[in-house]
């Protein structure tokens, strides 16, 4: 009876630590935004592990080449430029010149924006690269200020200022080639700023691809399924009004108001992390939208039978005829 006892009074003991922790965790992160800044961007996890980012080739990307751009003072961001499938052999030994040469071959570009955590060489992203490689496109992306081997303190301006430098890049080097914009995750949330941007300064890429969106951080936060809090009284004011004041908002859904340029949604019904009600949620403020009366824009779901989830939507054979 006594061991019985001390075995209750412990497990009480931890129940009401746990409890006391779970309930000082949202006055934690009211107090201190950053906190909820982090969870946004999870920079800091970095995964696959212990991968040379100068070293495209470990992932079987031979036909890549690292650069390093310089957007603003003390900023520095890495890079990766694959090129078609085509062109592997050419690519073989070459040095950053012929590759910044090689975008103004006779093929299209697209500028990739990755979601949050991990890296440019995350296993999923390679795998992307490789299929859009080999159906002839130049793939161009990086990792944002702070993310992987680059130098910086992330924020939504400073993602958006690194992905509107690389696009300036590309096109000082592309000539009349198309350029298409790919959003995945957070990273649609900088492809909407960045479009919207462009398009108000009269450049706008040939198209925007948002591959599992959102309609505003807010909302996302509000939805996403591993939210332990989100019944939480007084979950906005603890949990979003920090990352409101932290300057994050990735308004997709006011962005594409503003953007003139053809459209594609892509989303899985299956998706864990950002739920497939509000890509739709999205193309339905797209799809009535004045900015896209002279666009073409297009939903595609992926049903759930095909278990694409969240990043594998790469695996679809009829990526291919999509894109087209």
């Amino acid at each position: 009876l006594h061991r019985r006892y001390g075995l209750w009074f412990r497990l009480r003991k931890l129940i009401i630590w746990l409890l006391g922790v779970y309930i000082a965790i949202p006055f934690l992160v009211k107090l201190c935004p950053a906190i909820q800044a982090k969870l946004v961007f999870l920079n800091f996890v970095r995964v696959p592990y212990f991968i040379d980012l100068k070293r495209p080739q470990d992932q079987g990307l031979n036909h890549t080449c690292n650069y390093y751009l310089q957007p603003e003072e003390d900023v520095t961001i890495g890079v990766w430029h694959t090129v078609p499938a085509a062109l592997w052999k050419n690519a073989r030994g070459k040095d950053q010149l012929w590759f910044e040469d090689a975008l103004g071959s006779s093929h299209p570009v697209i500028l990739y924006l990755h979601g949050n955590a991990g890296t440019r060489g995350g296993d999923h992203r390679v795998e992307l690269y490789k299929v859009l490689s080999s159906l002839g496109y130049h793939v161009v992306t990086f990792d944002y200020r702070g993310w992987g081997d680059s130098i910086g303190s992330p924020s939504e301006r400073g993602m958006t200022y690194d992905a509107l430098h690389v696009f300036d890049w590309i096109k000082a080097r592309s000539g009349d080639n198309p350029v298409y914009i790919w959003g995945h995750s957070l990273g649609t949330g900088v492809a909407t700023n960045l479009v919207r941007r462009l398009c108000e300064r009269e450049t706008p890429p040939d198209a925007l691809i948002l591959e599992s969106p959102f309609t505003n951080i807010r909302e996302e936060a509000r939805s996403h399924p591993f939210s332990i809090y989100r019944y939480f009284p007084g979950f906005d004011w603890f949990f979003l009004d920090p990352i409101t004041t932290s300057g994050i908002k990735f308004a997709n859904d006011e962005n594409v108001k503003y953007i003139s340029c053809s459209l594609l949604i892509l989303h899985a019904e299956d998706d864990p992390v950002v739920p497939f009600h509000l890509g739709k949620k999205l193309y339905n403020i797209a799809a009535t939208s004045r900015s896209f009366r002279d666009y073409k824009v297009q939903f595609v779901p992926f049903h759930t039978d095909l278990g694409y989830r969240h990043k594998y939507i790469y695996r679809s054979p009829e990526l291919p005829r999509i894109l087209r």
